[in-house]
């Protein structure tokens, strides 16, 4: 075997607008290549359940050979990946410049967005991630909502499974009645204006998560940009659409950057730096958005002026310096640096934040958390979503912090949920944070 390419990863823009690309005779034989040079490499057996999946195919294969596995049957692999991209960025020597160029996510996304296009997405899923819609209505009712998706509720739980897919043991995010944006706008922190960042202008996008599930992580980010001197303003022009590209919908994807980007244009010619909230959406931001319209300027621009929060408070701290006022987090921190948040190449950037608290100790943790977006929790996912995140669940409980915390809000929860689903003495803690809400407390910003 040829080896791997010791230069930077780099990807290709997607050509989802070309014929060949839902071709399926095409997609296949690439299916096959890419999956042969996996067989033969193995080194992301332990990733997520796509590789098991693939390995124990060929491996019961009659020939023990990818050539031995049924067509049909590649569904399968496709189905269980996460979109992750751990296996692009931090295992597989293959992935472009070398001359393989294996990019397994966005393999399985093409193959996912030929099921889009014949109409394979059942009406159920396609619901799922209509985020705004759901963060909305949902918004106006949410008492009612949040009580509706409370597991061990017998009435709705139950018709939730059977009518949305959604598992009766999966946690669900709770929502609010006020956005993040209608808060932001009725009570912005005070700001400093004599602190070391105050030359900084920040737009925070607020995304679709903190916008309805958790505004607190959005109201954290802008109190400590706010003692910190930062100019901020709040935008929320539609989500990223993340959902929707974990569905193969990628013209709804080219749609949402598109609006994004003009909606933000104007501050950004004004100086603003984007700051996104959640590292999926950071994600789609920086990397995707620009592979999906590569001709968009607007998208272009965004792209490079956008930063993940943490990413932003450690810039602070490294060109300006922080406020003085940050206390110690009793107890420290257990750290999950989540995946999307690696998959930008820009380093650990919640733990650099985190270690700058003083005498707080931070325990990372880098392995997948198992939830995956919407994936984690449907009825055909959730048991392997446990499994797949359990070594992390179980390395939270074993390092006794009195805080958890992720960088990604839907794996913070589902850690907590896998923690308490473990037998031991150790119990988790009653919640788990986004690290901007750790260092807001720190400053005192923010109490339990």
């Amino acid at each position: 075997m040829r080896e791997g390419s010791l230069e930077a990863p780099t990807r290709r823009r997607i050509d989802w607008q070309g014929a060949d690309f839902y071709d399926r005779a095409k997609i296949d034989a690439e299916m096959h290549r890419v999956f042969d040079i996996c067989h033969g490499c193995r080194r992301c057996f332990n990733l997520c359940d796509s590789f098991p999946r693939l390995f124990d195919l060929v491996d019961s294969s009659p020939t023990g050979e990818v050539d031995g596995v049924k067509v049909e049957d590649y569904g399968k692999v496709v189905e269980a990946c996460t979109l992750c991209d751990m296996c692009f960025m931090t295992k597989c020597p293959y992935v472009p410049p070398h001359p393989w160029a294996v990019d397994f996510p966005h393999l399985m996304l093409r193959y996912r967005a030929a099921d889009f296009r014949e109409g394979k997405l059942a009406w159920s899923d396609r619901q799922l991630v209509e985020t705004d819609r759901n963060g909305a209505l949902a918004g106006m009712v949410a008492p009612l909502a949040n009580w509706a998706s409370r597991i061990g509720n017998a009435l709705t739980r139950p018709a939730m499974e059977k009518l949305l897919g959604i598992d009766r043991r999966a946690e669900l995010p709770k929502f609010h009645g006020r956005s993040f944006t209608t808060r932001a706008k009725s009570a912005p922190p005070e700001r400093d204006e004599a602190a070391p960042a105050r030359d900084r202008k920040a737009l925070l996008y607020a995304t679709c998560f903190v916008n309805y599930n958790n505004p607190r992580i959005g109201e954290a980010a802008c109190a400590v940009l706010a003692r910190n001197g930062v100019a901020t303003e709040v935008a929320y022009p539609r989500c990223c659409g993340m959902p929707h590209l974990e569905q193969g919908d990628l013209a709804r994807v080219a749609e949402h950057a598109r609006t994004v980007a003009a909606a933000l244009g104007d501050y950004i010619a004004h100086g603003y730096d984007v700051v996104a909230l959640v590292p999926s959406c950071a994600l789609m931001l920086k990397f995707e958005w620009p592979l999906i319209v590569p001709e968009d300027a607007g998208v272009k621009r965004l792209a490079q002026a956008t930063f993940d929060i943490s990413e932003y408070i450690v810039d602070i701290a490294k060109k300006e310096g922080l406020a003085p006022g940050l206390a110690p987090l009793p107890g420290g921190v257990s750290l999950h640096l989540a995946c999307h948040a690696r998959a930008q190449n820009m380093g650990a950037k919640a733990a650099e934040m985190l270690r700058l608290l003083p005498e707080t100790e931070v325990a990372v943790m880098e392995r997948c958390s198992g939830h995956g977006g919407s994936w984690g929790v449907l009825k055909e996912n959730f048991e392997v979503a446990v499994k797949v995140g359990k070594p992390v669940a179980r390395q939270a409980l074993s390092n006794g912090k009195a805080h958890v915390a992720s960088e990604c809000p839907l794996a913070a929860m589902h850690i907590l949920q896998g923690m308490a689903l473990l037998d031991g003495e150790t119990k988790p803690p009653a919640e788990a944070f986004h690290p901007i809400e750790l260092f807001a407390r720190a400053y005192g910003l923010m109490k339990d």
